[in-house]
């Protein structure tokens, strides 16, 4: 009857290999989760320095642009966007005469 104390039962087995399963299913999430927040921080890291290359442009845009008139300042204010973001627009001058 030792013997039989001694081997584990079908239960004791079963519970070992679940237990090792979701042991090993944790590490491989730890593991993912890991993985994905290293990207979300490149991504993020990436995103200011889109915001500094954009606001570089402005500036640069701005110098270009040199001094305007207050007409020409309301005219800008509607167009949205800059240079090089995809969101500016265009205008041509209409000339009068």
């Amino acid at each position: 009857m030792s013997q039989a104390d001694e081997d584990p039962t079908f239960f004791d087995r079963e519970r070992d290999r679940l237990s090792r399963d979701i042991t090993t299913g944790f590490e491989e999430l730890l593991s993912s989760t890991n993985v994905l927040n290293r990207k979300l921080e490149e991504v993020l890291g990436m995103t200011k320095e889109y915001d500094t290359i954009a606001e570089l442009w402005e500036s640069f845009y701005r110098l270009m642009r040199g001094p305007t008139t207050s007409e020409d300042d309301s005219r800008e204010e509607q167009m949205p966007g800059l240079p090089g973001t995809g969101g500016h627009v265009v205008a041509m001058k209409q000339s009068r005469g």
